[in-house]
């Protein structure tokens, strides 16, 4: 059994050296552990850092491409250097490398394809109130969205199996967290968290630099990673949302025209009735054709996941 650890990296050579010493070289229930980094686009000596440090992969992206996609070639790259379950982390040792093993128990176990860190969100001195109340709520939606139980949805220090990793997708540029967990939970993957400690913050984050731009762009990736697996329920939502008042238009006018005789001054609510039906309709005839589009979607990522094991000799390490 084989353990990679994967940093993703974006001019960390002050941070690198830190994080990468904490890290556990034997973990137990795994024969070989070994660390990963992805270099970003880094303008510093990033790169340098890491081999000093011993580090045993690197993987260089064509420019700052951002933490998402580092992220997924991160999980390409782990895969084809034969990892058995790949654990995430992040380069400025906010994450206690020491619960890694806590982290890998659940798959070790078979109890988990997935495994997120949920950190002590509530004894996080550096985490302002607005900061505790937002990763609630945020939580809160994505346990929602992707019919899961996971307490800490931004925590970035997870762990998954090499199955997991060959299925993910992740459309979103901004991040990962989020919409790996919806599209988890929606594609039937087991996801669960456990506890884990943090060492405080080293540097100042580079994903939240305003809270208000934080909450939009993760408003935006929740709402788009739903709509990709469940574009049914949207659409159908949006069809109730029209389809209701233009029924109580209708009626109220037929109760005025045939029973009160008062029709001819209520012609506006035939109008805005009808307006309202035929968005109904249209949101019906979208719904439709989204559920078609996720049966293909789905048929077209399990083919890609059966190209990805084909392509990575799956079963033969």
């Amino acid at each position: 059994m084989k353990l990679i650890i994967q940093i993703p990296c974006y001019n960390e050579e002050e941070a690198l050296p830190v994080a990468v010493a904490a890290l556990p070289r034997e973990v137990p229930g795994f024969d070989v552990v070994e660390v990963l980094i992805i270099d970003d686009g880094s303008t510093d000596r990033t790169v340098e850092v890491a081999q000093s440090a011993g580090v045993n992969h690197i993987v260089r992206m064509n420019g700052n491409q951002g933490l998402a996609r580092g992220f997924m070639a991160g999980l390409r790259a782990a895969v084809e250097h034969g990892a058995d379950v790949i654990v995430n982390t992040d380069a400025d040792n906010q994450y206690d490398a020491r619960d890694i093993p806590t982290l890998v128990e659940p798959i070790l176990q078979g109890r988990a394809d997935i495994v997120i860190g949920a950190r002590p969100i509530e004894s996080i001195r550096h985490f302002s109130p607005t900061k505790r109340l937002l990763q609630r709520l945020g939580s809160r939606v994505v346990r929602a969205l992707s019919e899961t139980d996971i307490r800490d949805a931004p925590s970035g220090f997870r762990a998954m199996t090499r199955d997991a990793a060959l299925r993910l997708n992740v459309f979103n540029e901004y991040t990962y967290t989020l919409e790996m967990i919806i599209q988890a939970g929606q594609s039937n993957l087991r996801v669960v968290d456990v506890p884990i400690r943090v060492t405080g913050p080293t540097r100042p984050s580079r994903l939240v630099k305003s809270v208000a731009g934080y909450v939009r762009r993760s408003i935006m990736t929740m709402l788009s990673a739903y709509l990709i697996y469940r574009p049914t329920q949207i659409f159908g939502a949006l069809a109730v949302v029209f389809l209701l008042p233009a029924t109580f238009l209708a009626v109220r006018y037929l109760i005025l025209a045939w029973f009160l005789g008062q029709g001819r001054g209520h012609v506006q609510s035939v109008i805005a009735a009808a307006v309202l039906a035929i968005c109904g309709v249209f949101m019906i005839a979208i719904a439709v054709i989204a559920h078609l589009q996720a049966i293909n979607r789905r048929l077209l990522e399990e083919l890609q996941y059966l190209e990805r094991s084909r392509r990575q000799g799956d079963g033969s390490h």
